[in-house]
């Protein structure tokens, strides 16, 4: 496993993302991650903290730049909760939880990113409030979507062996035959 690769790779996965979605400053994006996955195996099989840390190397610094706060989603085992900066639970009133990701609960990424942002929390949820995310390895981010989800192609599907779906959000269309949209669309 080449982890430069992971790293270019996820790098270039975020930009895309970024590029598509033109967050705002203090958006959230949520990030689900089998490193599993990535290295080959069967989702929650094959743990690696070593892919994990090549994964955030690549997505931690085009979100900081953005100023977009990085939500990492658990795994299963605590119930899907999120790894959060302080200011990201505080900006959006999130409520804080009592657990701490490990490995084999949790996941590496979340363990990962738990570690390494400044003030590190957990969550239960985002209340729907990530305005884009992306999932690698088939880990199930969209209930912390806002709703529209719309999805992001891009011309590669993969990081390492594990699938990426990325999604961007928009507000909700609303009105009838007369109502025109900001992105030109309508009736």
């Amino acid at each position: 496993m080449n982890y430069t690769d992971i790293t270019r790779q996820a790098s270039e996965a975020i930009r895309i993302l970024l590029d598509s979605a033109k967050p705002r400053r203090g958006d959230i994006c949520v990030i689900g991650c089998s490193t599993s996955e990535v290295r080959g195996r069967m989702i929650g099989s094959d743990s690696s903290a070593d892919v994990a840390a090549a994964l955030l190397d690549g997505i931690l610094p085009p979100l900081e730049e953005a100023g977009v706060f990085l939500a990492a989603q658990g795994c299963e085992h605590i119930n899907r909760a999120l790894c959060v900066s302080r200011s990201c639970m505080e900006k959006y009133g999130l409520e804080q939880v009592c657990v701490e990701p490990w490995l084999h609960a949790g996941g590496a990424f979340v363990t990962e990113v738990f570690g390494t942002l400044q003030d590190a929390v957990m969550v239960e949820n985002l209340r729907s409030g990530a305005a884009l995310g992306m999932d690698i390895g088939d880990t199930l981010i969209g209930m912390h979507l806002r709703p529209v989800a719309v999805p992001v192609h891009t011309a590669f599907r993969k990081i390492g062996e594990a699938n990426i779906v990325m999604a961007r959000t928009r507000p909700r269309y609303v009105g009838g035959p007369r109502a025109h949209y900001p992105d030109g669309s309508g009736a």
